[in-house]
């Protein structure tokens, strides 16, 4: 039995993946955003052991559920589901002055696993997405691009990627992934998508938790079990160490 934290659990793929690991018998932590939503999470999944409780898009809210999760014990893994969609008509900013899209999908994920005791699985959800984007290092807010909704999600899924190859390479120890989740009927996959929701989180909970080939796997990017081609930059040890000091940076947090 492992003890797995997934991030973002209180529905859609994140709340799948919960559910499958708890199914499984595995020792599950649940999080969402508010006292409210972790509620909903517990009422979902009601075999899950705990709930925590903190805003990704905060960074002092970051550093107390990281305390929350050390307080609770060793998690063996974590999946960093939660995450922020497409934000079409303006760019919205967090308490931090950061972009809320950065913030929570690619900052958080970091800090999170700088500030937890370290797992022995990481796995990190990005999409099909981030393979039409190209890096921009010199903005990762999106201060001087133009902001059009589709252009810093994808960024911030290959930002996951490039966060993933680069924990595997810096922690040998830990086997660490970015999952595709495939096109799946959630809230910002809208109803028609025609992909399947279990398979969705299906990956996820297999790094996870799993024997065999999800045992060994690491630095991997993959698709309902089965590895892709991620974008080149994401095995650029450049790009990893260079993604790595700017979340250090704008983090405070250095990655151990």
């Amino acid at each position: 039995m492992a003890r797995v934290l997934v991030t973002g659990s209180a529905d859609g793929i994140g709340h799948v993946t919960a559910r499958q690991l708890a199914e499984r018998g595995h020792d599950v932590t649940l999080h969402a955003r508010s006292d409210e939503r972790a509620a909903t999470a517990r009422e979902r999944v009601p075999a899950a052991t705990a709930a925590v409780v903190g805003d990704l898009a905060s960074l002092a809210q970051v550093r107390d559920l990281a305390e929350q999760l050390n307080a609770l014990g060793r998690h063996d893994a974590v999946v960093h589901n939660a995450g922020v969609g497409y934000q079409w008509r303006q760019r919205r900013v967090t308490e931090d002055g950061l972009s809320e899209v950065f913030a929570v999908n690619v900052l958080a994920p970091y800090a999170l696993s700088a500030l937890m005791e370290r797992p022995d699985r990481i796995v990190i959800v990005s999409s099909g997405m981030h393979l039409g984007q190209q890096p921009d290092l010199d903005d990762l807010q999106w201060e001087r691009r133009r902001w059009d909704g589709w252009g810093p999600y994808s960024e911030s899924k290959l930002w996951d990627v490039v966060l993933a190859f680069a924990l595997a390479r810096r922690w040998p120890e830990v086997r660490a992934n970015a999952v595709d989740p495939g096109w799946v009927p959630t809230r910002m996959g809208g109803p028609g998508a025609p992909d399947d929701l279990e398979l969705g989180g299906d990956t996820q909970a297999w790094l996870a938790a799993g024997e065999g080939d999800a045992a060994t796997i690491t630095g991997a990017y993959l698709h309902h079990r089965q590895p892709q081609e991620a974008h080149p930059a994401a095995s650029d040890p450049a790009v990893q160490d260079a993604l790595l000091a700017a979340c250090a940076r704008l983090s405070g947090v250095a990655l151990p």
